[in-house]
């Protein structure tokens, strides 16, 4: 695997980080000297994840706090905590998230799950946080989208899918609004002149429980993940590779999108992946921004 720049000094929040990309991502950057703080929903996990953390890097600076993306009162505390350590944050890894439930479930706040924990909740997080990350001379946010960005379709007239909900597509528009709001922070940032990078990254197929997760919610028996045994799928070492470039890889550039570089950009050594045509328009980007902070009440400082 390719060697993480010394982060020593830096504080990174990752959230999802008890277990799959967000886990090894917390894992390669805590041994790369980063202060890593575990956004988990489920502390009691979040606690096995640090522990292993420091298994693996004896010294570990790394600490797990409570978030729950599907909860926007959850997202504030989580954000008013950081803020109230009065510490530059430098790096935010959007991570976490639902996919593929066989029913429609609703957030604390009345969104569709997946719109709700994916998207909402990350945008709310990242304004709520963008005061510390502007402390940092050098803050990064990184968003993580997913190849399922490709066919998704922002559905303004029915974005919390009341109506023929859809499993797959739902989850298409969430991931497809995470790249919309790397992107248009980025495009923000320029404008504002802040010294802030916003990337995205997606992670190919990689095997973690995201595949059956989402879609055991609301079943008696947890599903199992499919399509294990392709020859088109990779480790979550791997699979954290892109996520981990976007996040602190020296390279890495605004309004960039880095993915595996193998066939389909399913696997592979990390590359600069192509913005789908999905995700392509800024007005379409500052549209959805716009009803994001009417949805959250939230609002970069600017």
């Amino acid at each position: 695997m390719p060697k993480i720049p010394d982060q020593t000094g830096r504080r990174i929040v990752v959230t999802g980080a008890n277990s799959g990309t967000g886990k090894e991502t917390a894992l390669r950057l805590a041994g790369a000297g980063a202060s890593v703080v575990l956004a988990v929903r489920t502390t009691a996990k979040g606690d096995d994840a640090a522990a292993s953390i420091r298994a693996a890097h004896p010294g570990a600076d790394v600490e797990v706090r409570e978030l729950d993306l599907a909860d926007l009162a959850s997202v504030r505390r989580f954000a008013a905590g950081i803020v109230a350590d009065d510490r530059p944050l430098d790096v935010l890894v959007n991570n976490a998230g639902v996919m593929a439930p066989p029913t429609r479930f609703e957030t604390v706040d009345g969104f569709e799950l997946q719109f709700g924990t994916n998207f909402l909740g990350p945008f709310a997080l990242t304004n709520l946080l963008l005061p510390v990350l502007l402390r940092s001379p050098d803050a990064r946010v990184a968003t993580m989208s997913s190849i399922a960005a490709v066919p998704g379709r922002i559905r303004f007239d029915d974005l919390q899918w009341e109506h023929g909900y859809n499993g797959w597509r739902a989850y298409s528009q969430s991931k497809l609004a995470d790249l919309l709001l790397a992107l248009h922070l980025h495009r923000l940032s320029v404008e504002v002149d802040w010294s802030l990078m916003s990337t995205a990254a997606h992670p190919g197929y990689t095997r973690t429980n995201l595949q059956s997760a989402g879609r055991s919610l609301g079943r008696a028996k947890p599903a199992k993940a499919s399509n294990r045994a392709l020859p088109f799928t990779q480790a979550v070492e791997q699979g954290a590779e892109p996520l981990l470039y976007a996040a602190v890889g020296p390279n890495a550039v605004g309004g960039a999108y880095y993915g595996p570089s193998g066939p389909f950009g399913l696997t592979g050594p990390t590359t600069l992946a192509s913005i789908p045509r999905s995700a392509r328009s800024a007005d379409l980007a500052r549209s959805l921004w716009a009803v994001a902070e009417d949805l959250t009440g939230t609002r970069p400082p600017v």
